[in-house]
Order: structure tokens, then C-alpha cells, then sequence
């Protein structure tokens, strides 16, 4: 099944210059755990409420401060030729919960292991992918 199938479309986004405050009050409103940041059309990172509270909060970091400051950089991407079951591969191989699909660059959607999980046929594949992407890491010796 191509990802286009699965994936959520008309995502909101933010700009790189947009302040933290403002990202986490839009994530709030949206109730969601990742916020694409795009130039333009063009997606150049996202931010997640892990970024906030371990980059911003923990570090002291000022909540005006841009997202660019703490948002994850060259985000791990699919694109619309890729099948659901690619995706979801993907997601558990890089250990990501969310992935943002583009085409040329251009942020056109995005898909998550809830999507996966509620598609008939790809139950499987999204409950292999959590399992890979819950596996803890090992501590440094």
C-alpha cells in the first residue's frame, strides 16, 4: 500500500524563527508530539516535546528563544514512491515514532504508528516497528 494511503495531509507548521513558547502552545491547540519547521514549503527540521523539554526546559534555554535553537535538524524523511510497509520499516530501523513524507523537498504529509496500527493489513508492521523503536539502548560500558 503506498504511504500516501496512510499518511495525514494539510499538516500545520511552523517557521525555524517561530519561539519555542509559540510551538509548544500550537503543539498543545493541535495535541500533538512533533511540529515540522519549514522555510517556505521546504522542511528543514522538527521539533518535538522531547526537543522542548530536554533542549529548552532542561537546559534553561529562554521559551522566546527560535525553535531553530532546539528543533532536530535534517529530519529522517520518506517520500510519496514509498509503501506503507517501507515506512514503517524505516521508522523502526532509525527508532522514530513519526515520519515526515516530502516530495522534492516539500513537505507533503506526515505518517505515525497510529496511522500504521489503524490500517487494515498493516497492524503487524506497526507493532513490529514499536517493538524495534521501544527496544532500550544499551548503556555505554
Amino acid at each position: 500500500m503506498n504511504i500516501e494511503k496512510v499518511m495525514t495531509r494539510d499538516v500545520e507548521y511552523c517557521r525555524p524563527d517561530t519561539p519555542i513558547h509559540q510551538v509548544a502552545a500550537k503543539m498543545k491547540e493541535l495535541d500533538v508530539g512533533v511540529m515540522p519547521i519549514c522555510e517556505g514549503d521546504q522542511l528543514t527540521g522538527l521539533a518535538t516535546d522531547r526537543d522542548i523539554v530536554l533542549k529548552a526546559v532542561a537546559e534553561n534555554t529562554s521559551m522566546d528563544s527560535p525553535i531553530s535553537d532546539v528543533m532536530t535538524t535534517d529530519p529522517v524523511r520518506g517520500t510519496v514512491h514509498m509503501s506503507a510497509e517501507e515506512a514503517a520499516d524505516l521508522m523502526a530501523d532509525v527508532q522514530i515514532r513519526r515520519l515526515p513524507i516530502v516530495e522534492n523537498g516539500k513537505m507533503i504529509g506526515i505518517v505515525s504508528l497510529g496511522d500504521l496500527a489503524v490500517t487494515d493489513n498493516l497492524e503487524d508492521d506497526a507493532v513490529n516497528a514499536l517493538e524495534d523503536i521501544s527496544t532500550p539502548s544499551e548503556p555505554e560500558k
